[in-house]
């Protein structure tokens, strides 16, 4: 009996390979014991996001919005539930493999950027190549590739100082695309920059959108949020509403 659901699973797995769906969740938790006190941080969520797709989560501070990421993000295990990454049944994966998988399959962009303070902007986009195994050469290639995507080629050899906010998160942007992932995930890209940048960032994101990247954003703000093409909207750990974005 254990043997035909393991089967069942991987066959699972197979379909939506097949049906283009890179994220689907089935009734996923996250539950946190503090004291005598339960918290559901995400109480039971079903989403499909497929190939392709544009998607903004959205939610108040304390919905759980950021725990969900944490868990698309393979940065964290549910409690409960089901969640396949293209394919791939993450929710049965340990730290190691989810670790693999993050690198393989998850491109990040963070709020406050993380880059690497003594380090080039050439560098910081070559380090997913390093833990992958990629060939110095190869690396210095690829990075050089990915930085001139955002524009950026001619501030290669520069370092985060010397750099401006929206150069920085052009910079980790780059670093999230130079392995090809399956999913670009952007958690409040434009938080940390002044308005007019992160509307450049935006129409930076909304470019690699239209040449095919997969990109799901977490933000609070909702004309962050209008960028996208749907917005899933979260809140007491659940999906309150889902909606497509008029273009």
């Amino acid at each position: 009996m254990a043997q035909a659901a393991v089967i069942d699973k991987a066959e699972r797995g197979d379909q939506l390979r097949r049906e283009g769906v890179i994220i689907r969740t089935w009734d996923l938790m996250k539950t946190y014991v503090m004291g005598d006190q339960t918290i559901h941080a995400v109480a039971g969520i079903d989403i499909e996001i497929k190939k392709g797709e544009y998607v903004a989560i959205m939610g108040p501070s304390g919905s759980g919005k950021s725990t969900l990421m944490n868990l698309i993000g393979c940065l964290d295990s549910p409690s409960a539930g089901l969640y396949y990454l293209n394919g791939n049944l993450v929710s049965d994966m340990d730290d190691d493999e989810l670790a693999r998988i993050r690198n393989k399959e998850i491109g990040f962009v963070f709020q406050t950027f993380n880059l690497l303070a003594r380090a080039t902007a050439l560098h910081n986009v070559e380090l997913p190549l390093i833990y992958a195994g990629v060939s110095s050469q190869q690396r210095v290639e690829m990075a050089k590739a990915a930085l001139k995507e955002v524009d950026l080629q001619e501030r290669m050899l520069h370092k985060p100082s010397e750099l401006s906010g929206g150069q920085r998160q052009r910079v980790a942007i780059a670093r999230a695309l130079v392995n090809h992932p399956s999913l670009l995930l952007a958690d409040e890209p434009t938080g940390a920059l002044d308005t007019a940048t992160g509307n450049d960032i935006m129409a930076l994101f909304a470019k690699l959108h239209k040449e095919g990247n997969t990109i799901v954003l977490v933000t609070h703000e909702h004309d962050i949020a209008l960028h996208a093409h749907r917005i899933i909207h979260i809140r007491d750990g659940k999906v309150e509403k889902d909606e497509a974005v008029s273009k």
